[in-house]
């Protein structure tokens, strides 16, 4: 059970590069508190199935960081602070896997009875995409029902945009700290947005984005809703990774079908092919909000996790088997950029397909398969 004395203990492992919402899992099934877990021995936090260079990091961290005062010095600066056990913490959140630790954010938390509803697609939006994703999102706050988005170029902005304007709710959920506003043509958008809602980040402040991030804040945005939007998507969207996530966690994936011959429509209308739902009118989000329930997150079985895999993603499960194998290793025998098998990894731990036994070192998960 976690107490407001805890809490900074949360906030301050937080900050440690490494330790995500996988480690801390771990941490907590060694562990009684965080607090123990922060004054433990470099031994038992090996034994907790942390790396000697994981420990001795976290030792480095500890001897110059006091948790209290850290987390007093993100307060200071309006910043707000909510832990996985809190109430506030966003309850349909909590119920998938991995849930971030920690959220930070400014404005306020929706009230877990408030229904929410994801938008997002392609940065590069054409006029079709941009009236769509004005419409649904004004649409949503003329119902009283929340937008959760990224708050990225194109379709995600012209959605929230539309929110603001019709005094709605929205959130912005960020692959960066919340005192970093990425884009930066979006800063007067974000400050509109927490007037209602918030923009929220799992990463501590002072974070800069990070190519890596933004997978990981998609599976956020799903998280938090009850169904989400894709109103347009190319062949390689970050949007589709959202689709995935929202497919495992359960979650109702409506796709507006675009122009086929547009390669901003490529993937969304794929989806479709692929199963989503496709969207046709307004009514149909009130009709889903008013009969759905949420649900124990899903875990696919192994066909089904192939077909939400990208291909880099597919190539690098078949590589790593029994034996664990170094990101080196991986970069050399797939033949990928560095950037793109640490952002596909990044993603194959959070959907619990791969585990880092070393550091940079990964197995395949079996019990999944």
């Amino acid at each position: 059970m976690t107490t407001d004395s805890d809490k900074p203990y949360w906030v301050a492992f937080n900050h440690i590069n490494g330790i995500g919402a996988v480690r801390t899992g771990q941490l907590l099934r060694r562990f009684e508190t965080l607090r123990d877990a922060w004054e433990a021995s470099k031994k038992d936090l090996q034994f907790a199935g942390f790396s000697e260079r994981l420990a001795d990091q976290i030792a480095a961290f500890r001897n110059r960081t006091d948790p209290i005062e850290l987390t007093e010095s993100i307060l200071a600066r309006n910043i707000k602070i909510c832990i996985r056990t809190e109430d506030e913490y966003p309850v349909l959140l909590r119920e998938i896997d991995n849930p971030p630790t920690v959220l930070y954010y400014v404005g306020k938390l929706p009230d877990n009875d408030m229904k929410l509803m994801g938008i997002v697609g392609t940065r590069r939006m054409t006029p079709y995409g941009q009236n769509v994703a004005e419409e649904m999102g004004r649409f949503l706050a003329e119902n009283g029902i929340g937008v959760v988005s990224g708050l990225a170029r194109g379709i995600d902005g012209a959605a929230q945009s539309a929110v603001v304007h019709a005094e709605g709710k929205t959130y912005a959920v960020l692959g960066c700290g919340v005192d970093y506003i990425y884009p930066p043509e979006h800063r007067n958008l974000a400050k509109m947005i927490v007037k209602n809602g918030a923009v929220i980040s799992e990463y501590a402040p002072g974070t800069h984005p990070d190519r890596t991030n933004f997978p990981q804040r998609n599976r956020i945005i799903s998280g938090m809703s009850s169904g989400i939007i894709i109103v347009e998507a190319g062949e390689k969207s970050g949007s589709l990774i959202t689709a995935r996530f929202a497919a495992e966690q359960g979650r109702e994936v409506f796709v507006v079908p675009g122009n086929v011959t547009a390669i901003q429509s490529r993937g969304a209308n794929r989806l479709i092919r692929d199963g989503a739902r496709p969207f046709f009118e307004k009514k149909e989000i009130l009709e889903f909000l008013d009969t759905w329930q949420a649900q124990e997150p899903q875990k696919m079985n192994k066909p089904l996790q192939q077909a939400f895999s990208t291909p880099d993603e597919k190539i690098i499960l078949e590589l790593i088997t029994d034996s664990p194998l170094h990101i080196d290793e991986i970069v050399r025998k797939t033949g990928l950029p560095l950037s793109k098998v640490s952002s596909s990894i990044v993603l194959l731990e959070l959907k619990g397909m791969v585990l880092e036994t070393a550091p940079q070192t990964y197995q395949k998960t079996h019990e999944l398969f």
